[in-house]
């Protein structure tokens, strides 16, 4: 089991362990109410974005998978994170025995391909080290995280509710053919 966050150059972005240098950084991205606004629709106080960061980087060590920070190459800044995580959301069998994809960018990172370039690269690495469905849980009306989803390969399973939000819950048994 991968214990460690291994590191993926993709053209632009790198993704990577996250620091604890990139904990400011991760807290205001995180505390954005754009960011938010189909992710629980509340932002983080500082406490909870701790709280989360931690999550993020105790679950490679539990799981030996987990979300990578999101870093421009151009820059070196944090833009956002994608990977994978056990959620434990209490949505049936079909859902919460699998690994669950995420991602998230910061608004201005948003609308120039980074979150399919970062998510793709994540999800290479998954196909190659622990292949095997995923699942994803997407705001019913986040309609560019729905498309993402599908064009990861993601296949609507069915309409839910989670944390009183309707949502739509995806799953993927595999790449998508590559025509």
């Amino acid at each position: 089991m991968i214990r460690s966050t291994p590191m993926i150059n993709t053209a632009r972005l790198t993704l990577c362990a996250m620091r604890p240098e990139d904990f400011n950084r991760f807290a205001e991205i995180w505390r954005n109410p754009c960011v938010v606004r189909h992710i629980g629709g509340k932002p983080r106080s500082r406490g909870e974005a701790w709280d989360s960061f931690l999550r993020n980087a105790g679950h490679w060590q539990m799981a030996g998978f987990g979300q990578w920070g999101v870093v421009m190459q151009s820059n070196r800044v944090l833009i956002g994170q994608a990977g994978f995580f056990y959620g434990n959301r209490c949505l049936g069998e079909d859902f919460d025995t699998f690994p669950e994809a995420g991602w998230v960018l910061a608004p201005e990172a948003q609308g120039q391909g980074f979150g399919y370039e970062a998510a793709q690269a994540a999800h290479d690495w998954f196909d190659r080290v622990i292949p095997g469905p995923l699942v994803a849980l997407v705001d019913a009306t986040n309609t560019a995280s729905q498309s993402l989803a599908e064009k990861l390969g993601y296949v609507k399973l069915r309409e839910s509710v989670y944390n009183d939000t309707p949502v739509h819950l995806f799953r993927r048994d595999g790449p998508p053919a590559r025509i």
